[in-house]
C-alpha cells in the first residue's frame, strides 16, 4: 500500500488529498483525508503602488505586475527624501550658528503683512546687490529647499520627453535668424545629416513663423481653428487635421532615406520665405510637431526653463520672482529646473555677497554647497540582491552572535543583457526547437543562429521560411523565436549613425544578418571607425574574454549611471569614442542606448561551460551534464536517488527571495500544509501534483491567456443569442456552441462537410443526423481541442472509426474525391477559415503523428512548476506531475463531474433556485441557477483527490496515445511505469506497454469507450469522496499580527550597530491628510421646557437670547415653570423690550458648532459640488457646470486650457478645492503651536483605515458591547505602550467582562434554530462532528461598528449578497447582542479544529 498525496496549486488555494492507493489486488485503496487551504493577499499593490482593486491572484492570473512592496517601497522613498532634506536643513542651520550669522532666536520664515515671497525676493537681489548674513541664511536656506533635477540616463520615459543640452545650437539659431529647419538643411548640403537637438520654443518659433508666411499665400486654409487643432499634435494626427481641412491627398514621394530625409528639410527652409504646395505644408507641420513632441512633457519642460535662463541672463531665483512680480498668483510650484541651473545661482550670489563680506571664504563656501546642499550620496550598491548561480554556489557556515549558521555563497548570476547570456538563451531555444515534432539538425540551428545574432526575434513564419522551401507547409513548436535583444538594440543605434552620415536608412531586422554586417561593416571603415566591435566571441579565453571591444560596449552601456552634465552622458559619450573611434555625433547617439536591469540564473563561468556542449546541439539538461553540473533531481542515478538523505520537513522561502511575491506565498502555502499533512499523518511515500495553468505561465502567457478568455467569452455569449433566436436553443450548452462554431467553419465549404460533401441544413445541424467528429481519433491522440473536431455525417463518423481523417478519405474514396478533399483543406487555410494546426490534421497519415505531437500543457522547465517540484523532492522521493487536461478526463471516468453540484443541490432546491431541464436527446439536466462548482471552495479537494489517484502511468498513457497499435494484447503484465518513461522506451516496448496498460487499468464502458479503472468501485468511491468533502472545513488565514520584531542593522566605524524594534505589518492609516473647521450648524427650534441657560446660549439673535434668560432667571432657574404650562410662549409671551415693541417667537434659531474634516481635491468630472466649503467657489462651479449643460465630463476637464477662474483680472484660476470630506472616524498625527494657546493643538488629521478588530463585551445587564479597534490604535497599543493589541479589562469595574474578538478571517460557529444546532452542546474538536459543523461555520469577512458581514466557509465568492442566500452563504448582523450564541474557533492548515474560544 501507498500513502499519495495529492496537490492542486491554484493561485487563490490549494486542494489536498491523502489517500492510500493498492499495489496489488490484494491491498484495497482508501481516503484519508481531503482539505483545502484557502491563501489571502493581504497589502498588494501594482507595479506603480496603487491599490490593487479586486483579488490580487486575478491580477497574477491575467500577467499583471502585483507587488506586497511596491507601495510600501514607494512611501519610505518619500519618508527618506523628507528626511534627508531635514538633515540638511539642520546641518546648514548649525553651520550657520557656528559661522554667527544667526542665533537661536532669529527667525527665518516669513512673517508679518507683505511678506509673502520676502526670500525671493532676496534671493533675486542678492545676485547683484548687496544683503545682510542673516539676510543670506535665509536665502541659502530658501536654495536647500529645492536643488533641482539631476539627470540619470537611466531614467525617464518616453511620456516624460527627452532632455535637450542643446544651447550651442539654440545660440546658433539666436545669433543667424535661423528655424531649425533652415540649420539642418545647411548642415544636409555640407553632407553632415545627423539632426541636433533643438529646443521646444525654438521649434514652436519655426512652426509659428512658417504659418504667418503661408497665411499670406492661403489666406482661407490657414485660420486659427486649424492652428489651435493642430497643437500638441504628433506626426499623424498633423496629417490627418490637414487632410481633412484641406481635403488634400498624400504626395506620392520619390525619394527614400537620407534623400527624403534633404526634400523634407528643404521645404522647411523653402517655407520660411516663399510659398510652398499645400501637401508639402502638411509634411513641413507633421515633421516640426513631431520633434514638438519629442521635446514635450516632464524633461522637455526642465530644458525649455534652462534655455531662458541662459538667454535671459537670469538665475532661478530671478526668474521666478519677475513672474511673481507680473502676477502675484503666479504658481512656482511645478516649475523645476536642472541641478545645474542652482548651482549656478548659488555660484553667482555666493561671488556678489563674497565682495561686501569677508566672512565667505572659500573653505566655508565648499563646506555649505558640497557637503550640505549639494551633497548627493553615491546611490547604494544592490549587488547584494542579485541572486547566486544555482551551479557555482555552496553552502558556508558561518558565526553570527556565537550562533552557527549556513550562508550560500558564490558567483553571482549574469544580467541577462550580457552578450553572454543573449548567445546562451538562443542556443537553449534552438536545441528545444521542433519542426512538424522532429529537432532540427546543426546546420539549420547554426543557420538560425547567425539569423538570431542580431535580430531580436524571429516568428515561426520567418523562421520556417529561413529554412524550408516548403514553409507554408511546416509547424514550429514555438510561436515565436527570440534572438539577440543586446546586439538589436545597438544595430538600431547603428542604423540611426548610419543615417545621420548621409547614407541610407536601414532596417536590420528585416534583412539577412550578413548583409546587416557587411553594410555596417562597411560604412563604419569608410567613416574611419573601429569595427572590432561589431562582433562578439563567447569562446575567447578567460583573460580576453571581457577585454574584447564589444563586450567593454555593452558593460559601460549597461552600468554607466551618469555624470554632472545636463545630459548625464557627456562623460560616457567621451568612453564610447575611445572604444569606437566614432565622432561625437554618432556616440551620442550609441549613449542613448539603455539595457534593462534583469538578472538570469546562472553565472557568465557555468554559461561559458555549458555553452560550449549547447552549440555542439545537446539540449540543456544533457549539456550541464556534460558540463559537469547536476541539472535536477531527475538527472541522479537509481543508486544516487536511493541514498539520498532526505529532509524531515520542507523550508520556507525567504521573503523576496523569488523574482514573483505571488508565487512566493503560494509555495510558502503549500509548505505550511504538506508539513502539516507530516506532522500529522507521516510523511507520503508518493506526491502527485498538479499546477494551475496560469502558474505554469510567463506574465506575457497569463495576458495572452486571460484576453483570449475574455474574448472567448463575449463571443460565446454571442453565439448563445443567434442559438436561441435562429435555431430555437432555448440553453445553449458548451457543445451547442462548439458544434455552431463548426458549422461557420464550413460556410466556405457552403455547409458540406469535408469527408463525404454532405449538406448540412440549419435546420437539422443539431439532429442526430450529424456529429462532431475527432479528425484524429482520441484512441490515437489524447486531442480534445477544437483544432482536432469538424462536423460530420453520423453514417460516415461511425464508417471513419479510429481512423485518422486522412487515412479514411484514402482508403474509402477515388483519387478525384482525395484531390477534392485536400484542394478543399488548403482553399480554407488560405482563407483563414481554419487554422494551421487544424490543416495539418485534416492532412495528417497515421503513420506521420510525429512523437510528442502534442505540445505538452507539462512544463517542467517552466520556473515556478521546476521550483515546487524540486522543493518537493526535498523531503519525498517520488513527485509527479499531471495536468488539467488529464485530470478532466480521469473526473469524467470516475463520474466525479457532478459531485460538487450535488452536495449543494439540496440547499439552493429550498429556495427555489434550481432548474431540471431535457435537452435534446431527452436526458434530464440538472441546473442550479447562477452558480458553478467554482464557488465552492472544496472543488479544489476534489481535484487532489483525482490527482491522488493519478497513476504515472495513467500520465504516460494520454501523452503517447500515437503509439497505440491495432494488435492483440501481447503481454499482461502490470506496468506501473515508476522506474522509466514510455518516451524513454523503444517503439516495439512502448506498444506493449500501452496495451498492457489498456489491459490492466482499464475497461470499455456501455458505449464501448476506454474508461480508466477508478480506485475502487464506482458507487463506493463516489459515496466514500461525498463523505469526506462533507466533512472539509476550509482553511484560511487570519490576520492575527501587529507588528513584526526585526533586527536593524547600521554600519559604524570599526562594526555595526544592532536594534530590536517593532515594526507594522501594513499600513496605519489612509494616505489622506485632512484639515479641520469649525462650522456653523443652524436649526429652528421650538421654544419649551427643554430650554435650560445652557439651551438658551445657543439662540441666535442675542435680543431673544437674553429675554429668554430674563424669564427663566424669573422662575428660579426652571425651564419647566419659565416656559411650560400656563407660561408657554403663546399664552404667556416673552417682549424683547419694556414697550412691548416685538415679541420672541414661538420657533427661533439656534447655532451649535461642529468639527468638519475637509480635504483638498483636484477639479475632475467627478468632483461633488455640494461638497465645496467655500460658498463663492461653489457659486463658480455650478456656473460653469451650468454652462455646459450639466455634463461634468465638459465643464471639468481641459481646465490648463479653458480655466476656471476665481479672479480674471488677477489671474487667479481654481484648480482644487475644500471639501467636507464627510468623515467622523478621524484621529490626529501631528500637534501644532498656535498663537495665544498655551498647548500645541492636533493638526494632519488621517482616517486610521481598516480595523484591526472588534472586541465584544458582556455588561453587568447580560447585553453585548462593542469596542472597536482600528489598526493604528492596535499598533499603538502594542509598540508606543507595550501592552496586548486587545484591551481585556476594559470597563472592568463597571461590570463588563470580555467574551472574543473578531478579526478579518477568523471562524465562528453560529447557532441554528430551524435544525436546533447549538455549538455549545456538541465536541467541535471531535472530526466526527466536522459534517453538522460545516453548515454552520462562518467568516468573518467586515468589520465595522454595528455592521458585522460573515461568510460561509465553502463560499469563493465575497460579493453575491443575494437576499435569498441570507444567512445560507452570508450573514449580516447588525447588533453586538446578535452575536450571542456564536462559539469562535481556530482551524489549522488542514482544517481541523484545534481550539475552541479566544
Amino acid at each position: 500500500m501507498k500513502k499519495i498525496l495529492g496537490l492542486d496549486l491554484g493561485t487563490a488555494s490549494i486542494g489536498w488529498a491523502l489517500v492510500n492507493e493498492a499495489e496489488s489486488n490484494e491491498e484495497r485503496s482508501s481516503i484519508c483525508k481531503l482539505g483545502v487551504r484557502a491563501i489571502t493577499f493581504d497589502n498588494f499593490t501594482n507595479s506603480e503602488g496603487k491599490e490593487v482593486k479586486g483579488n490580487p491572484a486575478d491580477f497574477f492570473a491575467a500577467g499583471k505586475s502585483v507587488s506586497p512592496n511596491a507601495a510600501r517601497t514607494q512611501a519610505r522613498g518619500m519618508r527618506r527624501n523628507l528626511q534627508r532634506y531635514k538633515l540638511r536643513r539642520d546641518f546648514l542651520r548649525k553651520i550657520l550658528l557656528e559661522a554667527g550669522w544667526i542665533d537661536k532666536d532669529t527667525i527665518l520664515s516669513e512673517t508679518g503683512n507683505h511678506s509673502t515671497f520676502q526670500t525671493l525676493n532676496l534671493r533675486a537681489k542678492a545676485v547683484t546687490d548687496e544683503i545682510t548674513l542673516e539676510e543670506f541664511a535665509r536665502v541659502l536656506l530658501n536654495l536647500n529647499k529645492k536643488r533641482g533635477y539631476k539627470s540619470s540616463r537611466k531614467a525617464g520615459s518616453q511620456e516624460e520627453g527627452n532632455i535637450v543640452d542643446g544651447i550651442s545650437i539654440a545660440k546658433e539659431l539666436y545669433d543667424k535668424d535661423l528655424t531649425p529647419g533652415l540649420l539642418v538643411y545647411r548642415r544636409i548640403l555640407d553632407g553632415r545629416f545627423s539632426i541636433p537637438d533643438f529646443y521646444r520654443s525654438d521649434l514652436q518659433n519655426e512652426f509659428d513663423r512658417i504659418w504667418e508666411v503661408q497665411k499670406g499665400f492661403y489666406p482661407d486654409m490657414l485660420d486659427e481653428n486649424l492652428k489651435d487643432a493642430l497643437n500638441e499634435k504628433n506626426k499623424s494626427q498633423t496629417w490627418a487635421e490637414c487632410q481633412k481641412v484641406w481635403k488634400i491627398v498624400g504626395l506620392k514621394r520619390d525619394f527614400r532615406g537620407k534623400e527624403l530625409l534633404k526634400e523634407n528639410y528643404e521645404w522647411r527652409a523653402k517655407a520660411v520665405r516663399e510659398k510652398i504646395s499645400l501637401e508639402q505644408l502638411a509634411v513641413v507641420l507633421q515633421e516640426i510637431n513631431g520633434q514638438i513632441k519629442n521635446t514635450s512633457g516632464y524633461l522637455g519642460g526642465i530644458s525649455e526653463r534652462s534655455k531662458e535662463l541662459y538667454f535671459k541672463n537670469l538665475t532661478v531665483g530671478q526668474l521666478q520672482f519677475q513672474q511673481i512680480q507680473k502676477n502675484p498668483h503666479h504658481s512656482l510650484k511645478n516649475q523645476v529646473f536642472f541641478r545645474q541651473d542652482y548651482m549656478d545661482e548659488f555660484e553667482r550670489i555666493w561671488a556678489t555677497q563674497a565682495n561686501f563680506h569677508p566672512e565667505l571664504t572659500e573653505e566655508l563656501k565648499k563646506e555649505i554647497r558640497d557637503v550640505v546642499i549639494f551633497y548627493q550620496r553615491p546611490l547604494k550598491s544592490q549587488k547584494g540582491l542579485i541572486g547566486l548561480c544555482e551551479f557555482e554556489s555552496w553552502n558556508k557556515t558561518i558565526e553570527i552572535d556565537g550562533k552557527k549558521k549556513t550562508k550560500r555563497v558564490g558567483l553571482k548570476v549574469c544580467p541577462k543583457s550580457s552578450p553572454l547570456f543573449q548567445e546562451f538563451k538562443i542556443w537553449q531555444r534552438l536545441n528545444d526547437l521542433k519542426v512538424n515534432g522532429e529537432y532540427l539538425d546543426q546546420d539549420s540551428k547554426e543557420v538560425l543562429f547567425a539569423e538570431l545574432s542580431i535580430r531580436g526575434r524571429l516568428s515561426d513564419k520567418e523562421v520556417l521560411k529561413i529554412l524550408f522551401k516548403n514553409h507554408k507547409e511546416l509547424s514550429l513548436n514555438f510561436k515565436e523565436v527570440e534572438g539577440n535583444n543586446t546586439q538589436a538594440s545597438l544595430y538600431k543605434a547603428y542604423s540611426r549613425i548610419i543615417a545621420g552620415n548621409g547614407y541610407d536608412e536601414y532596417d536590420f531586422s528585416k534583412m539577412p544578418v550578413s548583409e546587416s554586417q557587411h553594410i555596417v561593416s562597411e560604412i563604419f571603415t569608410s567613416l574611419g571607425y573601429r569595427t572590432d566591435f561589431l562582433s562578439f566571441d563567447s569562446s575567447m579565453p578567460d583573460d580576453a574574454f571581457e577585454k574584447q571591444p564589444m563586450f567593454r560596449l555593452w558593460h559601460l552601456l549597461y552600468s554607466y549611471e551618469g555624470d554632472k552634465s545636463i545630459s548625464g552622458n557627456e562623460k560616457l559619450i567621451s568612453k564610447i569614442i575611445e572604444i569606437t573611434g566614432m565622432d561625437k555625433d554618432s556616440a551620442r547617439i550609441l549613449a542613448s542606448v539603455t539595457f534593462p536591469s534583469d538578472y538570469g540564473s546562472l553565472s557568465s563561468k557555468a554559461m561559458r561551460k555549458i555553452l560550449e556542449h549547447m552549440r555542439e546541439g545537446n539540449e540543456y539538461s544533457l549539456a550541464c551534464e556534460y558540463a559537469g553540473y547536476r541539472h535536477s533531481a531527475k538527472s541522479l542515478t537509481k543508486e544516487e536517488i536511493k541514498n539520498k538523505v532526505y529532509k524531515d520537513s520542507l523550508t520556507l522561502i525567504l521573503r523576496n527571495s523569488l523574482r514573483n511575491p505571488v508565487v512566493e506565498k503560494i509555495l510558502n502555502q503549500m509548505v505550511n500544509v504538506v508539513n502539516e499533512v507530516i506532522k500529522v499523518y507521516g510523511k507520503p511515500d508518493e506526491v502527485r501534483i498538479e499546477l494551475a495553468r496560469e502558474l505554469k505561465k510567463s506574465a506575457t502567457e497569463r495576458k495572452e491567456m486571460a484576453d483570449a478568455i475574455a474574448k472567448s467569452t463575449k463571443e460565446h455569449e454571442q453565439y448563445k443569442e443567434i442559438l436561441r433566436k435562429e435555431f430555437g436553443v432555448e440553453n445553449p450548452s458548451r457543445n451547442d456552441i462548439i458544434r455552431y462554431r463548426l458549422y461557420l467553419e464550413l460556410k466556405d465549404n457552403g455547409f458540406h462537410t469535408l469527408y463525404s460533401n454532405t449538406y448540412i441544413p440549419q435546420e437539422k445541424l443539431f439532429s442526430k443526423e450529424f456529429d462532431i467528429e475527432h479528425i484524429i481519433p482520441q484512441a490515437k491522440l489524447f486531442d480534445d481541442s477544437f483544432s482536432n473536431k469538424t462536423l460530420e455525417s453520423r453514417n460516415i463518423n461511425i464508417e471513419k472509426s479510429n481512423k485518422t481523417a486522412f487515412d479514411f478519405i484514402n482508403e474509402k474514396y477515388s483519387e478525384d474525391h482525395i484531390a477534392e478533399y485536400v484542394s478543399k483543406v488548403e482553399h480554407l487555410y488560405k482563407i483563414k477559415a481554419i487554422s494551421r494546426t487544424k490543416r495539418n490534421k485534416l492532412l495528417m497519415k497515421e503513420a506521420d503523428i510525429p512523437q510528442g505531437f502534442i505540445e505538452r500543457d507539462l512544463r517542467e522547465t517552466q520556473y515556478i512548476a521546476k521550483k515546487a517540484k524540486e522543493m518537493l523532492e526535498d523531503v519525498i522521493s517520488s513527485v509527479v506531475s499531471t495536468t488539467g487536461s488529464i485530470t478532466d478526463r480521469l473526473r469524467e471516468d470516475w463520474q466525479l463531474v457532478d459531485i460538487m453540484k450535488e452536495l449543494n443541490w439540496d440547499k439552493y432546491d429550498k429556495l427555489g433556485m434550481t432548474n431540471i431541464r431535457q435537452d435534446k436527446d431527452g436526458r434530464r439536466i440538472y441546473e442550479i441557477k447562477d452558480w458553478t462548482k467554482r464557488n465552492d471552495h472544496r472543488h479544489h479537494a476534489m481535484d487532489a483527490l483525482t490527482i491522488a489517484f493519478t497513476k504515472r502511468s495513467f500520465i504516460q498513457y494520454l501523452n503517447n496515445l500515437n503509439a497505440r497499435i491495432n494488435k492483440g494484447v501481447e503481454d499482461s503484465k502490470y506496468i506501473d511505469l515508476r522506474d522509466f518513461d514510455l518516451n524513454d522506451l523503444p517503439q516495439s516496448q512502448r506498444a506493449s506497454a500501452v496495451r498492457a496498460i489498456e489491459k490492466n487499468q482499464m475497461y470499455r464502458d456501455s458505449r464501448n469507450r476506454l474508461r480508466f479503472m477508478p480506485p475502487m468501485p464506482l458507487d463506493e468511491f463516489r459515496k466514500e469522496a461525498k463523505r469526506h468533502l462533507e466533512d472539509i472545513l476550509i482553511s484560511i488565514k487570519a490576520k492575527n499580527k501587529v507588528a513584526t520584531r526585526n533586527v536593524n542593522t547600521s554600519k559604524k566605524k570599526g562594526g555595526s550597530n544592532k536594534k530590536v524594534q517593532l515594526t507594522p505589518r501594513g499600513q496605519l492609516h489612509n494616505e489622506t491628510i485632512y484639515g479641520k473647521i469649525r462650522q456653523a450648524v443652524f436649526k429652528e427650534e421650538k421654544i419649551g421646557p427643554s430650554f435650560t441657560a445652557e439651551k438658551i446660549a445657543t439662540v441666535a439673535r442675542v435680543q431673544y437670547r437674553n429675554a429668554l434668560l430674563k424669564r427663566l432667571a424669573e422662575f428660579g432657574n426652571d425651564p419647566k415653570k419659565a416656559f411650560g404650562g400656563k407660561n408657554t410662549l403663546e399664552k404667556n409671551p416673552v417682549f424683547i423690550d419694556e414697550i412691548h415693541s416685538e415679541q420672541v417667537p414661538a420657533k427661533v434659531k439656534t447655532i451649535r458648532y461642529e468639527d468638519i474634516y475637509t480635504k483638498r481635491e483636484s477639479i475632475t468630472p467627478d468632483l461633488k459640488i455640494d461638497k465645496v466649503i467655500d460658498r463663492q467657489v461653489k457659486r463658480i462651479l455650478e456656473a460653469r457646470l451650468e454652462e455646459f449643460g450639466g455634463d461634468p465630463k465638459k465643464a471639468f476637464v481641459n481646465l490648463d486650457e479653458n480655466p476656471i477662474w476665481l479672479n480674471r483680472e488677477k489671474g487667479i484660476r481654481i484648480k482644487k478645492v475644500v471639501i467636507n470630506a464627510e468623515i467622523k472616524n478621524i484621529i490626529s498625527i501631528h500637534t501644532k503651536n498656535k498663537h495665544n494657546v498655551n498647548q500645541p493643538q492636533p493638526n494632519d488629521f488621517v482616517s486610521p483605515g481598516g480595523n484591526h478588530h472588534i472586541a465584544v463585551y458582556e455588561d453587568h445587564n447580560g447585553n453585548y458591547q462593542e469596542n472597536v479597534v482600528s489598526y493604528f490604535e492596535a499598533v499603538s497599543r502594542v509598540i508606543e505602550q507595550g501592552n496586548e493589541p486587545i484591551d481585556y479589562q476594559l470597563n472592568k469595574g463597571i461590570g463588563w467582562n470580555f467574551k472574543f474578538t473578531m478579526k478579518k478571517n477568523e471562524y465562528f460557529v453560529f447557532p441554528n434554530l430551524q435544525t436546533g444546532f447549538n455549538p455549545e452542546d456538541i465536541d467541535l474538536t471531535n472530526p466526527d462532528n466536522y459534517n453538522i459543523i460545516s453548515p454552520n461555520l462562518y467568516r468573518v469577512q467586515k468589520l465595522s461598528s454595528k455592521n458585522y458581514v460573515f461568510r460561509h466557509h465553502l463560499e469563493t465568492s465575497v460579493a453575491n449578497n443575494d437576499e435569498k442566500l441570507r444567512d445560507i452563504t452570508w450573514k449580516n448582523i447588525r447588533s453586538a447582542n446578535g452575536l450571542k450564541g456564536i462559539v469562535k474557533v481556530r482551524i489549522n492548515h488542514l482544517g481541523q479544529i484545534v481550539q475552541v474560544g479566544e
